[in-house]
C-alpha cells in the first residue's frame, strides 16, 4: 500500500528535531518518494512521463527559484508538485543555482492547477513558473526601467529630492496600477517640476540602484547573442546612463523638455506610454526577423501589460496587482536572474558586470 502524499510530507520534511541538513535530505527523499507514490496512483490507460522505454515525453518544465532562500531543493519542488496533482518525472531534473533555482519536467499544467500551484509555492517564498521544454532560449529581451531594472520609480525619486514627494507619489502608484491614464498622470505630474533645475535629474540618476541581477540578466543574454533594450517611460537622461552601465544594446525612453537650464514641466511628444513599448517590441522583432514567441519582456507596472501579453516569456517582475492577475510567469521572490532561470541557464553561464 502506497504511502499517501502528505502523509509523505509530513513523515519526511516536518521534524522539528533534524537540523537543517538533515531536514533537506529528507526533503530529497521525499521528493522521490512523491514522484514514484505520484505514478501508482494514475489511473490505468494515463499517459505518463518519459521515464522508460515506449513512455511520452513530458513537453514542460517548471522552473521553482528563490533569491529569499538558499535552501531549496528538487524535493521541495516534487513535493509542491505532487500536493497540486501534477505529474512529473524526476529523472528530468536539474540543479540551475545551488539552494536557489531548479527545474523539473511536468505533464500539462492547467492555468488553473498553475494558480494553485502559485499560491502554495508563495507561502514558502518560491517563485514556480512552468515553462515549455523546448524553445526556451529568446532572442531579444525587452526590459521597462523603473521597479524592474532599477529598484525605485525615478521620477519619484526626482519628486523626493525637490520636496514634491506628497503630491507625486500618489498619482505614480495608481499610474502604475492602471488606475489612472499613463500620459494624463505623466502630464500631471511633469507640471509640477516646471522651473526646477535640470540638475535635479543627474541627482535622481545618482541615487539609482540597480535591481539585483539587472547586469547578470543583460550581459548573460548578450553573451549568448541576444539583443536586449530598454524601453522606458521614464527619460533618456537616465534610461541612456543605465542602459550603458547594465550593457543593453540601446533604450528608448520620453525626452524632458528643458531651457535655459530649467525643466519646463513637460516632455517631447508623442509619450512613450504602453502602446509604445508594444510597437517597440515588434520593431525589433522584425529588425531580428524574429516572431513576438522569440521574445522575452520583462516589467513591473500596467504600462507593461500589452509587450508582456506580446513576447513569448512576458515577465510580471515584483508585478503590481494587475500583471499578478493577467501575467503567467511572475518572479515575486527571485531578482533578475530569475529570467535566465525561465530559459535554462545554469549560474556557471551567468556573466557578471
Amino acid at each position: 500500500m502506497p504511502v499517501p502524499l502528505r502523509t509523505c510530507r509530513r513523515q519526511w520534511g516536518r521534524r522539528s528535531s533534524d537540523s537543517a541538513r538533515t531536514r533537506r535530505r529528507r526533503r530529497f527523499h521525499c521528493g522521490q518518494t512523491y514522484a514514484s507514490v505520484l505514478y501508482r496512483h494514475l489511473p490505468r490507460n494515463t499517459a505518463v512521463p518519459a521515464r522508460g522505454k515506449g513512455r511520452a515525453p513530458l513537453h514542460q518544465i517548471a522552473v521553482f527559484s528563490s533569491s529569499t532562500r538558499d535552501d531549496l531543493t528538487i524535493g521541495d519542488g516534487i513535493a509542491l508538485l505532487a500536493d497540486a496533482g501534477v505529474r512529473a518525472d524526476a529523472t528530468v531534473a536539474a540543479t540551475l543555482a545551488k539552494g536557489a533555482a531548479f527545474e523539473v519536467a511536468v505533464d500539462q499544467v492547467t492555468p488553473q492547477i498553475a494558480t494553485t500551484l502559485r499560491a502554495s509555492a508563495e507561502a514558502e517564498q518560491i517563485d514556480v513558473n512552468v515553462v515549455p521544454r523546448d524553445a526556451r532560449r529568446k532572442s531579444l529581451l525587452i526590459a521597462d526601467m523603473d521597479s524592474t531594472i532599477v529598484t525605485s520609480e525615478t521620477l519619484d525619486d526626482m519628486a523626493t529630492i525637490a520636496g514634491l514627494s506628497d503630491a507625486i507619489l500618489p498619482i505614480t502608484a495608481r499610474a502604475m496600477r492602471g488606475e489612472l491614464d499613463f500620459e494624463a498622470a505623466l502630464d500631471e505630474r511633469l507640471a509640477l517640476f516646471a522651473g526646477q533645475p535640470a540638475s535635479l535629474v543627474d541627482d535622481a540618476l545618482a541615487a539609482v540602484t540597480l535591481s539585483a541581477g539587472a547586469e547578470v540578466l543583460v550581459r548573460t543574454m548578450r553573451r549568448s547573442g541576444s539583443s536586449c533594450y530598454l524601453i522606458s517611460g521614464g527619460f533618456t537622461a537616465i534610461t541612456g546612463p543605465i542602459a550603458a552601465r547594465c550593457g543593453f544594446n540601446g533604450d528608448h525612453a520620453n525626452i524632458l523638455d528643458i531651457k535655459d537650464g530649467r525643466l519646463l514641466g513637460s516632455v517631447t511628444k508623442p509619450v512613450l506610454d504602453a502602446n509604445a513599448k508594444a510597437r517597440f517590441l515588434a520593431h525589433y522583432c522584425a529588425e531580428l526577423g524574429i516572431s513576438a514567441a522569440e521574445a522575452a519582456c520583462i516589467g513591473d507596472g500596467a504600462n507593461d501589460l500589452p509587450m508582456l501579453q506580446t513576447a513569448g516569456f512576458g515577465v510580471a517582475y515584483q508585478g503590481k496587482p494587475l500583471l499578478r492577475q493577467h501575467i503567467a510567469l511572475q518572479l515575486n521572490h527571485t531578482d533578475l536572474r530569475g529570467l535566465l532561470f525561465l530559459q535554462g541557464y545554469h549560474e556557471e553561464a551567468f556573466v557578471s558586470g
